[in-house]
């Protein structure tokens, strides 16, 4: 019998379909990319807390409701993702990240506003 504690459930992953329906429902996105890549074109509505800041700036995302966030493929935004699920945060990754938005033909926003 082990006494090690559970491991902690999956980070969810969604897709961009699952994204765009939460944001129609007003669901927070943030985008864990570096701001150069950032400002070449992000999601509508995005938030820009590179993933370098992301420890640093927990208390900027709310922890009432679920959290999209989004990189350019979903690596880097399984990572926050699952720091932030560790902090309380209904966090859920982007599988695909910003290039299958893009490729899926939804809008895009360039330069450093959300948008």
């Amino acid at each position: 019998m082990s006494s090690f504690p559970p491991p902690p459930p999956a980070t969810p992953e969604v897709d961009v379909d699952e994204l765009e329906s939460a944001m129609a429902d007003g669901a927070p996105v943030v985008d864990v990319r570096q701001p150069e890549e950032y400002d070449a074109g992000h999601v509508p509505g995005a938030r820009l807390i590179p993933l370098s800041e992301v420890a640093l700036r927990a208390s900027e995302v709310a922890a009432d409701g679920p959290v999209y966030v989004v990189c350019l493929s979903g690596s880097r935004s399984l990572k926050a993702a699952e720091f932030y699920r560790r902090k309380g945060i209904d966090a859920r990754s982007v599988a695909g990240g910003t290039k299958a938005w893009v490729e899926s033909g939804r809008p895009v926003v360039r330069g450093p506003l959300p948008g």
